[in-house]
Order: structure tokens, then C-alpha cells, then sequence
């Protein structure tokens, strides 16, 4: 079988397996989130928390539940690897240093994982159980939350009403991630992920010599990991460990993990609007944009371009031979598409085209179709600038799902596209200006420009992956990506809820002669279109100066 035959066949089976999931996960996260009832483990936790989970919120009291929510994880986190050699299971590590467990913290909460560690030689079990993975629960619970809560802004009947946030967190984790994880965790222990509370083993090998194996609980962290795209390896090798994924097909078990609940959340959206047919336009644009990065990639690395790559007919360089160059090609596209950052190869080794496309991917807002919760969040912002450009193209009213885009709703959109570019545009040209982060850079020229752009970009984005070559757990990396990871993921998210709570404020209007169709096909092109020409206009300049210039050389 030829390599494209492979990268078809793989990518293909992909998309067989999310469709057949869209419906019966679509329909189960509908009904997780707008049934009236509560279980007797979720009334415990609201006595816990103390709160009415019959009450709904505005989205200020809304918000302000998602930012005291993240903040005490924040601090507790930092504080639970701060005292890490003083608790069990520490496997004999010291306390974590301080900048490296507040850019953890903070990585972790925002659900960007990014890694300035090595996790075998840093974290412990406990810290690693209790800590990491407990977050990773609970911030992709978060993300899904809110884009629960954005989907009632659309739905809502003018009482302002986005639900309860610790509802929806509470319902997230139990009724959606907690028994999704335990049936990944369990298909990958299948597929021989490990899965104990072992320590370190040296072991001699073949020729003689001695090779120290660290166990732990992989296989639980690692199915939370992909399910809730957050990213964060329990090795520093990440998913190219074999301990984390065994084999090509524990490789495609992780990027259906990846995408599952993203790709299933649009038959939500259209089931909570009233209007199915909506979310089969949101899910066609996230498919278009999605097919169209994961063909690029793969064509970027299958091109034979010079003599190594002609003679092995692909960029091999940096790939795992257990999954294959289209194996870890479409692995790439899915991590960055999805923000989830788990890496099953070396993106600093990919060409220069396929290192760009997928800075693309994040660039484009992690849309196709996004992290959990904040994929479908980002394109319905987008819709919304959508249906106000063709309302100035065509003369309509500019409306959506019967609310009235108006100054102020246009204006939170506009804002919430703009947080991600600046935060990546302006670390980088402050990076590249100052001696001290350039002398951290192991590459000059346009690679070296393409690292410090793809790490910013990817705070930003709240992904996590990163180029090699580039020392981040510096004073400067280790502070500066940790506030564009807070920028990056808190501000668009209140932003957003402002949008919702504007929404949910109005009575739907009904549909007239001159409201725009946003169920049809051309209006998911036009979406399509509109996302790309943001990229474009935003990012090409920088990109030009990078990848493309790296690509073109």
C-alpha cells in the first residue's frame, strides 16, 4: 500500500467513525444539559459548593463563576506541585521550581497543557493523578460549559437566563467525561497504554547495557487527555511515547478521542436552537475546513523534495515508525485543529509548508472543529460577523437564528477575534526584540522566526504543541506564555458569554422576506470563506516572513 493509499485510508475511517457518532453523542449532550433533573452525586456536590441548582445566571454572574472556578484551580495546582516531595507517590522528585509550576498551573487550567517540563523526570503519581489529570477534567468541563451557555444565548426568549455554570460543570464531568474516559482508558490498556502506580525499572537490554522503564497511570490520563483535548503527555515524548500509544491503531482510538465531542456538538447546537438544520451547517463547515487542513498536511509531507525524502518518497524526518508519515500527519492536523496538543511526532521537523498548516489550524481559531466547547463557541462568533458582512453585501437584515445583530453584539465579536492575534503577533515581535528570548532560539532565520511564532500562536490558543529548538522554561518563556495562556483562554470567554447574555436579552424575531438563510449552503461557504480571509489578512504578513519563506527556500 502506497503511502497516499494510507494517509486515504486512515483518514478516511476517521470520518466514518465520527459520523456514525454524531447523532447518538449529539443527542446524549442534549440531553445532558437541558434535562430538569439532578442525580443524588450531583445534589451533593451543589450542597458542597453551595449554590441553587435550580437558579439560572446572567452571564456576568455566569462568568464570574468560570473565573473563580479557574482561579482557586490555579492556585491549588501551583501549590500541589510546590510541595510535591512531601506527599506520596512522589517517587523521590523534588518540589517543582516556582516559574515552572506557575506556567503549569496556569497551562493546565486554561487547558493549553503546555509542558515546560519533562513529565517522567518532574511529576510524580499523585501530582500527576490529583493534579494534572483532575484539571484536565474539569477545564475541558469548563469550555463545554460555556459553549453550553453560548448556545442559550441564541436559544433564550429574552430573559437574559444562560443557566447555571456549576450545573453545567458538574453535569460535564459526571454524565459526559468521567464515563467516556473510563471506556477510553479501557480500550487503550487494550491497546497496551500502561496503566500502574510503578515507579522506575532498570532493565538490561539485548546488547548488555541498562534502560530505566518508568510505569505510572498512563492510560486514565492519557484517554482525558485526547477526550477533553487538552494535550499534556504524562512523558515528555507525549503521544510518541510508546508507553502512551502503543500502535497505529491506539493512534487513531486518540484522534477519534480528539475530535468525538467537538464534532457531535454542532447536532447540539441545532437540536438546542430548534432548528437541526443549523447544526448541520456548522458541522459541514468544520468537516470543509477540517478535510481541507488534513489533505494539505499530508501533501505538505508525502512531497518528495530533496534527496532523503526522494529516496524514503516522504519528509520522514522526525515521525514514528510505528504510525507512519500519513500516521503522524494526520495526528498533526487533529491536535492543532482541535486544541488539543498532543504531539505523535516532531512538528519542528515537518516541512516548512506543513509546519505552516498546522499553524493555520490554530491560527484560524480551532474551529474545525475546536476543543471542547470552545470549536463551536469560535465559529458561531464567526457566523455572527458572518450574517452582519452578507447583511452589508446583499442589503438584509443582519440576523441569526431570529436575534438582531446589532453594534454591540458585532463589537464583542469583533473584540473576541482580536484577543488571539495580538496576544500571538505581539509576544512574538516581543520575543524576536529582546536579546534575552533570542538567545533561547537554537535556529536564525525564518525557522527560527516560525518557533517563537507557532509557541506564541499556540499559547494563544490555548493548544499546547511546540516546535523543537526553541528553550521555553526560561524566566521569560515560562511568565510570558503563562499570561497569554490566561489572556487567551479569559477574555474571549467573557467576551463570549457577554455576546450570549446580549442574545439571550432578546425575544427571537420572526423570519421575514429579509432575513438571510443561515441553513443553507451558501451561507456555510460564505462562513467557510470568511474564517479563511480573517487568516489571511491577520497572519500572512508573519507567515510570509516564517514558514512560507522556509517553504519556498
Amino acid at each position: 500500500m502506497s503511502d497516499t493509499q494510507a494517509a486515504v485510508l486512515f483518514a478516511g475511517s476517521l470520518v466514518v467513525a465520527l459520523a456514525v457518532l454524531h447523532v447518538p453523542l449529539g443527542d446524549h449532550l442534549h440531553r445532558v444539559f437541558t434535562s430538569p433533573r439532578h442525580t443524588r452525586a450531583e445534589r451533593l456536590v451543589y450542597r458542597a459548593v453551595g449554590v441553587d441548582a435550580d437558579a439560572g445566571q446572567r452571564w456576568g454572574a455566569y462568568a464570574r463563576g468560570v473565573l473563580a472556578f479557574s482561579l482557586v484551580s490555579v492556585l491549588f495546582l501551583y501549590l500541589f506541585q510546590r510541595v510535591q516531595s512531601r506527599l506520596p507517590l512522589a517517587l523521590g522528585h523534588d518540589d517543582v521550581p516556582a516559574p515552572v509550576a506557575w506556567n503549569t498551573a496556569v497551562s493546565f487550567v486554561t487547558n493549553t497543557n503546555w509542558q515546560a517540563y519533562a513529565g517522567e523526570s518532574t511529576m510524580g503519581h499523585l501530582v500527576q493523578m490529583a493534579g494534572l489529570a483532575v484539571q484536565n477534567f474539569v477545564s475541558a468541563a469548563v469550555g463545554l460549559a460555556v459553549a453550553i451557555a453560548f448556545v442559550r444565548g441564541f436559544a433564550g426568549r429574552g430573559t437574559g437566563d444562560l443557566g447555571n455554570f456549576w450545573v453545567d460543570l458538574t453535569r460535564a464531568v459526571l454524565r459526559v467525561l468521567l464515563p467516556l474516559s473510563a471506556v477510553a482508558a479501557v480500550v487503550l490498556i487494550a491497546g497496551g497504554v500502561v496503566q500502574n502506580l510503578d515507579g522506575a525499572h532498570t532493565v538490561t537490554t539485548l546488547t548488555g547495557g541498562t534502560q530505566t522503564l518508568p510505569g505510572g497511570p498512563v492510560a486514565s490520563q492519557e484517554a482525558i487527555k485526547q477526550l477533553g483535548t487538552n494535550g499534556g503527555g504524562f512523558y515528555n515524548a507525549n503521544s510518541a511515547h510508546p508507553y502512551e500509544n502503543p500502535s497505529a491503531w491506539t493512534s487513531w482510538v486518540q484522534i477519534l478521542l480528539m475530535t468525538a465531542v467537538p464534532f457531535a456538538l454542532p447536532r447540539t447546537f441545532g437540536r438546542m436552537a430548534g432548528d437541526r438544520r443549523q447544526g448541520h451547517a456548522v458541522v459541514a463547515v468544520m468537516a470543509a475546513l477540517a478535510l481541507l487542513s488534513v489533505t494539505a498536511l499530508n501533501a505538505a509531507q508525502l512531497a518528495h523534495h530533496g534527496t532523503v525524502p526522494e529516496a524514503v518518497t516522504a519528509a520522514a524526518e522526525g515521525t514514528e515508525a510505528r504510525f507512519g508519515v500519513a500516521g503522524s500527519a494526520t495526528f498533526a492536523a487533529a491536535t492543532t485543529l482541535t486544541s488539543t496538543g498532543a504531539v505523535n511526532s516532531a512538528h519542528d521537523s515537518y516541512t516548512g509548508l506543513g509546519g505552516m498548516v498546522a499553524m493555520l489550524d490554530m491560527m484560524v481559531g480551532e474551529v474545525a472543529p475546536g476543543g471542547v466547547g470552545t470549536g463551536l463557541v469560535g465559529l458561531l462568533v464567526l457566523a455572527v460577523v458572518t450574517v452582519f458582512v452578507a447583511g452589508l453585501m446583499v442589503g438584509r437584515t443582519p440576523e441569526y437564528l431570529g436575534k438582531k445583530i446589532g453594534p454591540r453584539e458585532i463589537r464583542l465579536a469583533a473584540l473576541y477575534f482580536l484577543v488571539t492575534p495580538a496576544l500571538a503577533l505581539g509576544g512574538t515581535a516581543l520575543a524576536m526584540g529582546l536579546d534575552g528570548p533570542r538567545a533561547s532560539m537554537l535556529n536564525t532565520g525564518p525557522h527560527g522566526l516560525s518557533e517563537v511564532l507557532y509557541a506564541f500562536t499556540s499559547a494563544a490558543n490555548n493548544n499546547g504543541s511546540a516546535f523543537g529548538g526553541l528553550t521555553t522554561d526560561t524566566p521569560f518563556y515560562t511568565t510570558a506564555l503563562g499570561l497569554v495562556m490566561v489572556l487567551g483562554r479569559f477574555v474571549p470567554i467573557v467576551l463570549a458569554l457577554a455576546l450570549a447574555g446580549s442574545l439571550a436579552r432578546q425575544r427571537p424575531l420572526p423570519a421575514t422576506a429579509g432575513t438571510l438563510p443561515t441553513h443553507r449552503p451558501q451561507f456555510a461557504a460564505l462562513l467557510a470563506g470568511v474564517a479563511l480571509v480573517l487568516v489571511a489578512l491577520t497572519f500572512l504578513p508573519a507567515l510570509a516572513l516564517g514558514p512560507l519563506a522556509e517553504g519556498m527556500h
